[in-house]
């Protein structure tokens, strides 16, 4: 079985679901990025931006039932290394706040643009809905 997982008070998506969850415990989100859930961007700023990024795939797997310890993959598309280099300690600190200490298998991507002009970062995640990480 596999069903569309939108969290209820985000704006609805236009040709996609944020998530697919398949036989009620593997998750696969769409490419999530730095804009709320009305899909506006509040950060104009690499972490800014990440920040919410991530705080939009634990939304996406708190929809799906699940906890930040159910992620197995993230993988990251940044159109800025430099940024991203520079700004390892902020990008640390942001991660955190909203992933905890839980450390998934990641892949980070360059890219030379993204879909949303204002985006600087997309991330994709993997999840095992109710398998959470033991060592997390």
């Amino acid at each position: 079985m596999i069903e569309a997982i939108n969290p209820p008070d985000w704006e609805k998506p236009k040709g996609y679901a944020n998530g697919m969850l398949v036989d009620g415990s593997r998750l696969y989100t769409g490419g999530q990025i730095g804009w709320n859930k009305d899909q506006v961007f509040e950060h104009h700023d690499f972490v800014g931006q990440l920040e919410q990024t991530l705080a939009n795939i634990v939304a996406i797997v708190h929809a799906a039932g699940g906890e930040v310890t159910d992620i197995v993959r993230l993988t990251w598309f940044i159109t800025d290394k430099k940024e991203y280099m520079a700004r390892q300690k902020d990008v640390g600190a942001a991660y955190r706040k909203v992933m905890g200490r839980h450390f998934p298998s990641m892949s980070v991507i360059v890219v030379a643009g993204l879909i949303e002009d204002e985006a600087m970062i997309e991330i994709e995640a993997t999840a095992e809905i109710g398998k959470s990480a033991k060592d997390a």
